[in-house]
């Protein structure tokens, strides 16, 4: 079903004269800079929290609390596979090759960056939780697409950060 969906979405995107979303190629050159967006990313998410734990502003998040009670090899590789791969796929094409975009068309740089990072944090409710490390990512992500002009950076920092949250979700 997510298949078919995406496939619409990305079939309007491209009617719709967005012909340069989407999966370019990206210079080698890039991966220092995937890299070191991909530690801006994790560095900032782990300040983010640590800052919301200082405040007093913690909420339980089922999601982690099922995995962490439930955990066998299969809900492992089957919450991995699910935020690892499956999400930074149809999330990025969704929320950086569609509303960013658009939004960015729209609006300007900024707009775009801080429009469709709050859409992607508004999604990811009932995890309140991880709200503002969503808000943060999509800016992370947003600004790499942006610089690239490809979602495979993006969607390539998504899978990292998301499979290493899921990993230490299940050592904690």
């Amino acid at each position: 079903m997510a298949a078919v969906f995406l496939s619409a979405l990305y079939g309007l995107m491209v009617q719709a004269g967005d012909r340069k979303i989407g999966f370019q190629s990206f210079s080698k050159s890039q991966w220092p800079r995937i890299l070191f967006w991909l530690f801006v990313l994790i560095l900032g998410s782990v300040g983010i929290v640590v800052l919301m734990e200082w405040l007093g502003i913690t909420y339980e998040n089922k999601k982690t609390a099922s995995l962490q009670q439930d955990l066998s090899l299969f809900s492992f590789i089957l919450a991995f596979v699910s935020a690892a791969v499956i999400s930074p796929f149809y999330e990025e094409i969704i929320y950086r090759g569609f509303f960013y975009t658009w939004l960015k068309r729209k609006g300007g740089i900024v707009v775009g960056l801080v429009g469709s990072s709050f859409i992607f944090m508004l999604v990811h409710i009932p995890t309140y939780n991880t709200l503002p490390v969503n808000f943060f990512s999509g800016l992370v992500v947003a600004w790499v697409y942006e610089k690239t002009k490809s979602l495979l950076p993006s969607m390539i920092i998504h899978a990292c950060f998301n499979g290493i949250a899921v990993i230490l979700t299940a050592v904690a």
